[in-house]
Order: structure tokens, then C-alpha cells, then sequence
């Protein structure tokens, strides 16, 4: 279609979206080598992708809810230069010396804080989400949010691969941080330049006098947005697939290295790849199975592809083998993406669609602060078979819909 004016309005929230996808997957491939590099263990990799999460759960409600009432363009442009201003710390500790700090090398101690800093902003996704949801008739929503969750889930599968192809040139480990850089200023100067004001003064919700520490508490949020069936279901589900997305995300670099001796070009090329096949199945084949069977059909079929997949790639050490599995999981995972959010837009309340979104992406950000960290250490002690328990997250998650499909309609 190009870049029309439909879509233009929408390519600030597209390209957020891919920042803030990249802002954990584009380190995927450099992380583990860096955390080595400066004498740390393993499930540090993990400690490092959950910071980021940490604190992505506690920004998301709070920018959700000042979205609402401030607006959503102030809100998402001071978060952006927050995100940029992370990626220039962690470039900062890249050259910074290496002497001990607390029992911790210095580098490692100033990327934390680019990690907490990058959280905090990255919880700007949630305002992006309600941005396109103030803009969108409800059919109109069920595709834009289908470009946006393919969107997503190809940063999550293309950012290792950039990751891992900047950091085999010249300048190495800073050529994937500038680069992040790069892609951090477009996106501001894109919010800055096309995305217009949605959420007109009159539609704003009054500041009621809470707390900054009252919006951390997702509970009395919950309550604030009074969600439906609808919503409360859709919720669970995505917290138990999110818990699965985590738990992948930190592990499956350690498990890969393991498995196939890979170097950082090796696995960023590897994940280059597999971000390719989830490109493929999001702008073709998962929009056949949304046309065919509704939103929440593909979303339960998506989840049953993801368990097998899950599984299936602990079972082979052959590489081609281990890619038609990947194949099946990420078929899987492009089937998910974008009907969660488009499904949790369609059924919130319009009065708190900004916090809704909020409190949705403080699920994620929940899991994804959780689970890495737990899942590299319980990694360093079985292994692979980590998967074949996380594998049954997603089908949980599968019976959990089946049963409620008379609450859930597209």
C-alpha cells in the first residue's frame, strides 16, 4: 500500500513500536559476550533482559494514565528522549573503564542504569497502542493492530539479527548501540513531525489527586478500569503466554550458544532468519487465517502451534531440523501477536482505553521482568528441558480460551 496517509498517521506508533521492541531483542546477541567480557556469570544475561521489563511494569500504567490526561503526544515524546538518553549511557559504558565496583565490574553497573532508564520510557508502548485505538473505527482496529503486533514481533525476531550483523563490523559492540541510537532519533523526529493530537482536551480525564505510587498497583488499577469477562480472560491468557515469551527471551541465546557453538555474527544471522520467517507468516500468512477465522480463532491456533514449536526444538541438534521447528513456533508466535492487543482494544472501556493498554502491556512487562532472569539461572541447571515445561504456558493458555469462547467474540 505504501506509505499513504493512513498509514502516515499511523508511522509513528508502527516505528515505537520496532524502537521499543529492539530496545531488549537488538542485545540478545551482544549481551551474553559483554556480561563474559567483564567476569559475570550466565544468568546475568538474564538479570540485564528483566531490568529493562522491571521497569517497562512500572512505567506502562503511569505514562498510560498521564496519556490520558495530558495527552498522548507530550507524553510519548518526552519518553522517547528518555529511551534515546538510555541508549547514550549504555554507549557511555562501553568505553568506560573496567575496575571493580561492589564486587561488579563498572560497565556492568552504568548498563544497568541504561536498562532501568530504557524501562521506564519503553512503557511508552502503551500510550502508542491507546494513540491508535483514539483513531481507528473498530474495523479499522483490527487490522491496524495486526500490522502493529507483526510490527513487534518482527523487531522481536530482526533486532538479534541487526544486533548481531552490527556488532561483526568495524566498530563492533558500540555499531549495534549507535544504531539503536539511529533508529531511537527517526522514531523521535517521526512522533514530532506526523503524529498529531488524539485525545482532544475535552475527552481528557481531570487529575484525581492519586498518587504516582497508587498507578504501580495494577490491582486498584484493575479496578479503575473496571475491566469485562472479555478483558479479565484476555488478560490471563496474555500474562501465561507473556510468561512464556519471557522465559524464551532468557534462555534461548544460552541455549542456541550451547547448542551450536555459535559466535555473535553466527547468531544474529541465525535470528536474522528467523526474523524473516515471522516477516513472511505476519504479512501473508497469518492475515489469511485472521480473514478466515476471526481474531480469537487465530489467537487459539496460534497458541497451539506455539507449544509444539516450543517443544519440537529441544528434540534435534540438526540445524535444519532445529529451523522447520523454529518455523512452526514463530508461525505460532506471528498468529498471537497481533490479535492480543486488537482483541483488549475492541473490548475496553473508551474512558480508560489509554490505561487498559497500560495495565495490558504491565503484563507483559511483568513477565518479561520475571521470567528471564529465573529462566537463565534454572537453565544453568537442566538445560533444554526448561522449554518442555515452559512449553505448556502457551497450551494452558489454549485451554484456558477454548473454554471461554462464548464470553470472547471478534
Amino acid at each position: 500500500m505504501g506509505l499513504s496517509y493512513i498509514h502516515r498517521k499511523f508511522f509513528p506508533a508502527y516505528l515505537l513500536n520496532f524502537a521499543n521492541s529492539l530496545g531488549t531483542t537488538v542485545l540478545m546477541p551482544i549481551l551474553p559476550f559483554i556480561i563474559l567480557g567483564n567476569g559475570a556469570p550466565k544468568w546475568v544475561f538474564g538479570l540485564f533482559i528483566s531490568l529493562y521489563s522491571i521497569f517497562q511494569f512500572i512505567g506502562s500504567p503511569v505514562l498510560g494514565a498521564m496519556s490520558d490526561r495530558l495527552g498522548r503526544k507530550p507524553v510519548l515524546l518526552i519518553s522517547h528522549v528518555g529511551t534515546l538518553l538510555s541508549w547514550f549511557i549504555f554507549l557511555g559504558a562501553l568505553y568506560s573503564p573496567k575496575y571493580e565496583l561492589w564486587g561488579t565490574m563498572l560497565p556492568l553497573w552504568i548498563i544497568g542504569v541504561s536498562r532501568i532508564l530504557d524501562g521506564l520510557t519503553g512503557g511508552n508502548t502503551s500510550v502508542a497502542n491507546a494513540y491508535v485505538a483514539d483513531i481507528t473505527t473498530r474495523k479499522e482496529k483490527l487490522y491496524i493492530f495486526g500490522y502493529i503486533g507483526g510490527i513487534t514481533g518482527v523487531a522481536m525476531m530482526l533486532g538479534p539479527g541487526i544486533g548481531g550483523f552490527t556488532a561483526s563490523r568495524e566498530l563492533g559492540h558500540a555499531g549495534t548501540i549507535l544504531t539503536a541510537i539511529f533508529i531511537s532519533v527517526i522514531t523521535l523526529i517521526s512522533i514530532f513531525a506526523w503524529l498529531k493530537e488524539s485525545l482532544p482536551v475535552e475527552k481528557r480525564v481531570k487529575a484525581n489527586g492519586e498518587s504516582i505510587l497508587g498507578l504501580f498497583n495494577i490491582s486498584k488499577r484493575m479496578k479503575v478500569i473496571n475491566p469485562d469477562k472479555q478483558i479479565k480472560v484476555l488478560f490471563v491468557m496474555k500474562l501465561l503466554f507473556t510468561a512464556m515469551m519471557g522465559t524464551y527471551i532468557g534462555s534461548i541465546a544460552l541455549f542456541i550458544i550451547d547448542t551450536f557453538g555459535f559466535d555473535e555474527k553466527e547468531l544474529g544471522m541465525f535470528m536474522l532468519v528467523v526474523g524473516l520467517f515471522l516477516a513472511f507468516n505476519q504479512a501473508f500468512v497469518s492475515k489469511v487465517f485472521i480473514k478466515r477465522l476471526g481474531e480469537f480463532k487465530t489467537l487459539i491456533l496460534g497458541l497451539l502451534l506455539v507449544t509444539i514449536g516450543l517443544f519440537s526444538i529441544t528434540m534435534t541438534s540438526n540445524l535444519y531440523y532445529f529451523f522447520a521447528y523454529y518455523y512452526v513456533m514463530n508461525l505460532g508466535l506471528s498468529l498471537c501477536f497481533p490479535t492480543f492487543n486488537a482483541l483488549i482494544a475492541i473490548h475496553a472501556n473508551n474512558s480508560h482505553k489509554g490505561e487498559t493498554l497500560g495495565v495490558s502491556e504491565s503484563i507483559s512487562s511483568f513477565s518479561l521482568a520475571l521470567f528471564p532472569v529465573l529462566s537463565a539461572i534454572i537453565y544453568t541447571i537442566i538445560g533444554e528441558h526448561l522449554f518442555h515445561f515452559v512449553s505448556c504456558l502457551p497450551f494452558v493458555g489454549l485451554i484456558l480460551g477454548l473454554f471461554s469462547t462464548k464470553i470472547i467474540k471478534d
